[in-house]
């Protein structure tokens, strides 16, 4: 009986699954900029569902659940590129290390948007 092939880390597969929702460029992403948008309940089951884009703290709240359990369209139609930008210096530091590695790689304009150092 040939040996099992090991699995591959719990983090790599984490990751892959990110890697797969991606969209082929930030320019894609077409969601709402201002407003309120309700999440679908494939992508927010508990807790809030509604969040206010002309609430920063709402709407951070928002793009770390849709970054976190959206799928490839939900990112497409959730998320705003302008808004996503602008926001990724702070919001990197709140979302899972294996998402921010996934989209700083894929998009090093977000990558680039990391706050500077303390020098």
């Amino acid at each position: 009986m040939p040996a099992a092939e090991p699995s591959p880390p719990a983090a790599e597969v984490l990751r892959q699954r990110y890697v797969r929702r991606l969209p082929d460029a930030l320019g894609e992403l077409a969601g709402p900029a201002y407003g309120s948008v309700q999440l679908p309940l494939h992508v927010a089951w508990s807790g809030l569902t509604r969040f206010d884009l002309d609430r920063p703290r709402s709407r951070m709240s928002m793009y770390r659940t849709v970054l976190a359990e959206g799928q490839h369209d939900d990112l497409i139609t959730l998320l705003n590129r302008d808004l996503l930008v602008a926001q990724w210096p702070v919001l990197r530091t709140l979302i899972s290390r294996a998402i921010r590695d996934v989209w700083e790689a894929a998009f090093p304009e977000l990558a680039a948007a990391r706050p500077a150092a303390a020098a």
